[in-house]
């Protein structure tokens, strides 16, 4: 790679990193050509982009970008891959799937939401963490819930009441 192609390469990466609001960092190394050839159809099925980066060209296009990332220096060692999504827990659930039939990815470190973690033993808690979508989907059916009570309350209580007016105007006199 000349120096313009890593510059160019940087500068693409930076951009991604700055329209990014999820991104996790993994290694993958020790998967054969199978193993990651089915990661990578995992990804792309859940929307993810996958892709192996270089550990200096990473770290130049963190420094570049908008966010601050000083804490994910450290998890640059090794094999990294990048995981952009636009669900926070979706790579996560990729990253767990995968691992019940092997021992790889290995979660370094994600970025979500202007929040850094860092280390593999985040990953049971990354999976948890609900999406922003899945949350306006609660918020909307928590404000939805008292409406229905009380439509569904006054039509029972209507249906009684009529059942009341009909009753007492088919009595004699």
């Amino acid at each position: 790679m000349t120096r313009e192609e890593k510059n160019q390469f940087i500068d693409g990466l930076t951009t991604r990193l700055n329209e990014a609001n999820v991104f996790y960092l993994a290694d993958i190394a020790g998967l054969d050509a199978e193993g990651s050839s089915k990661l990578r159809r995992t990804c792309f099925n859940g929307d993810i982009k996958l892709e192996v980066v270089k550990n200096t060209l990473l770290k130049k296009a963190m420094e570049k970008a908008e966010g601050n990332y000083d804490e994910l220096y450290d998890t640059l060692k090794g094999n990294t891959s990048i995981m952009f999504a636009t669900a926070g827990n979706a790579p996560a659930k990729v990253i767990k799937d995968f691992r019940k039939k092997s021992d790889k990815p290995i979660l370094k470190g994600a970025f979500i939401e202007e929040a850094i973690y860092i280390g593999d033993e985040n990953l049971e808690f990354l999976t948890s963490v609900k999406s922003k979508e899945e949350l306006i989907g609660d918020i909307i059916a928590l404000l939805q819930s008292p409406a229905k009570n009380v439509v569904s309350a006054l039509q029972s209580s209507g249906g009684k009441l009529a059942g009341i007016v009909k009753t007492l105007s088919d009595r004699p006199e």
